[in-house]
């Protein structure tokens, strides 16, 4: 086998504090947060001069991860709009089970999210929406309804 498992998925941000917060409202925990610089980190990702900042969130079961980077140097750039429709080319959102997708709707409004569209039913099996969060970042919501 090839795959052992999905260890993260890394989201560079701008404000750093602010996606945080709005992670751990929707009920992921702060594994860890630190600084993360050197010539071992620059060889990995192909960029000279790197200070950063990591955090790792972490899902209650613990079997998902999300890290966020934010740059220090070299600033981080934009590659997209931030508003970027469903149909750009990209990852577009990273899909999260909850167990009430108004409650947290609700929750996550006062971290200036969003609904993308509309929260609709996938028949008798789910409720799901998108969210748009801090810095453009889009969550799927789905409620399962079993």
């Amino acid at each position: 086998m090839a795959i052992q498992r999905m260890d993260n998925v890394l989201i560079v941000v701008e404000d750093l504090d602010a996606v945080i917060a709005f992670f751990v409202e929707l009920g992921m925990e702060v594994e860890g947060r630190g600084p993360v610089e050197g010539r071992w980190v620059e060889r990995v990702i192909a960029v000279d001069d790197v200070r950063q900042e990591v955090a790792i969130l972490r899902t209650p079961d613990g079997h998902g991860k999300v890290e966020l980077a934010m740059f220090h140097t070299p600033k981080a750039i934009s590659a997209e709009p931030r508003d970027a429709p469903a149909n750009t080319l990209g990852i577009r959102r990273i899909m999260f089970a909850v167990d009430d997708v108004e409650d947290t709707i609700a929750r996550l409004r006062g971290h200036g999210a969003e609904l993308v569209g509309e929260v609709e039913r996938y028949g008798d099996i789910f409720l799901l929406c998108y969210v748009r969060g801090p810095e453009g970042i889009v969550v799927g919501l789905a409620e399962e309804l079993r």
